[in-house]
């Protein structure tokens, strides 16, 4: 009966593992999503104030 359960609980956790890296991707998704529409909505001259530009944006939402 006890091992059972230890595998259970092993099982348990790798399950919350993976949750945890789902969450976590589509945490990350979402903030790149927004930060791509917040940098999308500002003008090029308000884009060249930070010093980026247009092509920049998908970089910096990445993350990269």
């Amino acid at each position: 009966m006890s091992a059972v359960e230890m595998s259970h609980n092993h099982a348990a956790g790798g399950l919350g593992q993976v949750f945890a890296r789902a969450t976590a991707m589509i945490a990350a998704w979402n903030d790149a999503r927004i930060t791509r529409r917040e940098l999308a909505r500002l003008t090029d001259r308000e884009l060249n104030d930070i010093g980026l530009t247009r092509g920049d944006i998908e970089r910096i939402a990445r993350g990269a």
